[in-house]
C-alpha cells in the first residue's frame, strides 16, 4: 500500500490516496494524481461530511461514475444542512465494518465528537483520523452535532489501540499514535478520564 497526501481546497484539507500497488475538494488535482499514478478509483471513503471534506465529491462522481461514496449514517442524515452540503447518495458504513478495496482491507472505527458520524479508518499501519485526532490537537466540537465528551471518548479509544500507527489527519501534518500519546494534551486528558 502506498499513501499519498494531497492538501486540497481553501482549508488545506488532506485528501489521502491509498494506492494498491498490487493492482496498480480539489477534484482536478485528485484526478490528475490518480492518472499520473495509473490508478483506478474503487471507492471514496469519507471520514465525515463537513464541506471541506466533501467539496470535491460531486465533481469526482461526474468523472468517476459508479464509484461508491461511503459515509457514516449519522453524518449522511445531516447532508443538506448547515456545513453539511448535499453530495448525493452514499453507502453507509459503521463501526466494525471491513471494506475490501483491491487487496487492501480498511476497518471502520466510529469516532464521533467532531461530527456525530465521524469515523477513523484503519488500513495496515495507518489511521486516517479525519478531524478527530490531529498532531498535537483534536477536531473542533463547537459545530452542529459536535460533542466534547464524545470526542474525548473517541480519543480514549484511539489512544488505547495496541501498538503504534501512522496518524494521518484531515488537516495539518502526520504523526504517530505513540507520539500523540506522549505529547497531545487532549489525548492524554482522554486517557486519564
Amino acid at each position: 500500500m502506498q499513501i499519498k497526501a494531497l492538501p486540497v481546497g481553501a482549508m488545506g484539507t488532506n485528501c489521502y490516496l491509498l494506492e494498491d500497488e498490487s493492482t496498480n475538494a480539489d477534484a482536478g488535482r485528485i484526478l490528475a494524481q490518480l492518472r499520473a499514478d495509473g490508478m483506478t478509483v474503487r471507492a471514496i471513503l469519507l471520514t465525515h461530511a463537513h464541506f471541506d471534506h466533501t467539496g470535491a465529491v460531486s465533481e469526482l462522481r461526474q468523472a468517476l461514475p459508479g464509484v461508491p461514496v461511503y459515509l457514516h449514517p449519522a453524518d449522511a442524515a445531516l447532508l443538506g444542512s448547515d456545513i453539511f452540503p448535499p453530495i448525493g447518495a452514499t453507502v453507509p458504513y459503521d463501526e466494525g465494518d471491513a471494506l475490501t478495496v483491491g487487496s487492501l482491507t480498511v476497518r471502520v472505527l466510529h469516532t464521533p465528537g467532531h461530527t456525530p458520524g465521524g469515523v477513523t479508518l484503519l488500513a495496515g499501519d495507518a489511521l486516517f483520523t479525519g478531524d478527530t485526532l490531529f498532531q498535537g490537537s483534536m477536531g473542533r466540537t463547537d459545530f452542529a452535532g459536535g460533542s466534547y465528551e464524545a470526542i474525548l471518548a473517541s480519543l480514549r479509544r484511539l489512544g488505547q489501540l495496541s501498538g503504534d500507527y501512522q496518524v494521518l489527519p484531515g488537516h495539518m501534518d502526520a504523526s504517530t499514535l505513540e507520539r500523540e500519546r506522549r505529547s497531545n494534551y487532549y489525548l492524554m486528558e482522554a486517557l486519564e478520564g
